[in-house]
């Protein structure tokens, strides 16, 4: 465990570190107990396996390959991949976390047919078995990799070819076995093809039911073999190439709800993905999170001077905030947790960027964690809130609230009551609290 980052030891929690030691958490500290946890079981963070160790610093147009690894000779050869899942677990265990996040192509390459690919992805799940022995680290979540290859340009569940559709159904199937023996605690399903460039060459209800009838047979084979995971699925928003199905929390959770298979899933919301549909960096989580239907979170953030980027080291603590008040308020994320999206920039070149990016990010939700929980505790914010829903505990608001309202009853109300007086959102109020929280006045 000292092979591919040499002179960079475990990472210690230093809150008295200066502006320039940036290799130590001035934040986190995995025992400290906050609102009746430790930092370490509210946030369970993950090593995104993709944006950390497949990603070079290649720019779609304007350039290729920019970091030059010791373990990456950027080949699909075996002996490449057991590299870079070597440097994997050393990096995970000098940044102290325990879990990592990994599709099935992150780990093993694509062979000449099927059973090649799958002789290839046995190997490499034996050798991640043996390196989890070892060290304690497993995955928070396992993937099916439905996207990269050629064959699924035109998507995998909602592909109109059947037989690209049943390949993706093969390849899930050896992804849950796999997911099974690595312990994974959820199988996440991401989906950025399965969508319509143009209406004139799709079938919108035809294409989402045969998605549907993936996540069905996903969700009984998961039962067949005893896999303990929760099935999760990552909304995407669309892009300009194309629109995809499950383009936000509550498009994804609808289509779950019309089949049938909203008790067997729950969502991996990347808060980051609002921000590009011009919503609230929180908005996807709290929506997820009022069905129930939040599973896991990723960590990672974007910045307006890159535009369109979704996958930087987080670094926003009010938004991050954000998100962990919703977290607290639910109790929890269960057995899911944070993934560490963020790559860094193509600019940073040096292994160590990698310890940088990541401590920055956890860090950011570690500050943002005690952030949420002052306020909670506090209560303001439940007191201002149910403040402004007041006219729900009594008469006419409480039978809404029960359901047990009429349109004749609201009628009557508003001939005795008149006009509704106006009243104030007092939005104002609400950011000045919140920032008192985020950003403290000196003591």
């Amino acid at each position: 465990m000292n092979k591919y980052f040499p002179g960079i030891g475990r990472i210690e929690y230093r809150p008295d570190a200066g502006p320039e030691d940036t290799l130590v958490f001035r934040h986190y500290n995995p025992g400290e107990t906050v609102h009746g946890r430790s930092m370490e079981e509210w946030l369970r963070f993950s090593v995104c396996y993709f944006n950390t160790f497949r990603y070079l610093g290649s720019d779609d147009y304007y350039g290729d390959r920019a970091h030059q690894r010791a373990w990456e000779d950027g080949s699909r050869t075996l002996d490449n991949y057991k590299r870079r899942m070597l440097a994997a677990f050393e990096f995970c265990h000098k940044l102290g976390v325990k879990y990592y996040s990994v599709s099935d192509r992150d780990m093993a390459p694509e062979g000449e047919n099927f059973d090649e690919t799958n002789t290839y992805l046995e190997e490499m799940v034996t050798l991640a078995a043996d390196l989890q022995r070892q060290t304690g680290i497993k995955p928070l979540y396992y993937s099916a990799d439905l996207f990269t290859h050629p064959r699924y340009m035109n998507g995998a569940g909602a592909n109109p070819d059947a037989h690209v559709f049943a390949y993706a159904c093969a390849q899930v199937k050896r992804s849950l076995e796999a997911a099974k023996r690595l312990g994974a605690d959820n199988f996440v399903f991401f989906n950025p093809r399965d969508g319509y460039q143009s209406l004139l060459q799709r079938q919108i209800f035809r294409d989402m039911s045969h998605m549907a009838q993936l996540y069905r047979m996903a969700a009984q084979y998961k039962d067949k073999i005893g896999f303990k995971g929760q099935l999760l699925i990552q909304p995407k928003p669309s892009d300009p190439r194309r629109h995809q199905y499950e383009s936000d929390a509550m498009s994804t959770m609808h289509m779950l709800r019309y089949f049938g298979l909203d008790t067997q899933y729950k969502l991996y919301i990347k808060p980051a993905f609002s921000r590009l549909l011009g919503r609230p960096y929180e908005h996807d989580v709290n929506v997820a999170a009022a069905f129930n239907m939040l599973g896991c979170v990723d960590a990672s953030g974007n910045y307006p001077e890159v535009h369109g980027t979704s996958d930087l080291c987080a670094k926003n603590v009010a938004d991050a905030t954000f998100i962990m008040k919703c977290i607290l308020e639910q109790g929890g994320l269960q057995d899911g947790g944070f993934t560490l999206g963020g790559r860094v920039r193509r600019e940073s070149v040096e292994p160590r960027d990698l310890f940088h990016g990541h401590i920055l990010a956890m860090d950011t939700f570690a500050r943002a964690l005690r952030n949420a929980a002052r306020m909670i505790s506090d209560g303001c914010f439940a007191h201002s809130i149910q403040q402004r829903y007041i006219s729900y505990k009594s008469g006419l608001g409480e039978h809404v609230e029960k359901s047990s309202s009429s349109l004749e009853e609201c009628e009557d109300y508003v001939r005795r009551n008149g006009e509704p007086q106006h009243q104030s959102s007092r939005h104002e109020h609400f950011n000045n609290m919140f920032n008192y929280y985020v950003y403290p006045p000196r003591q």
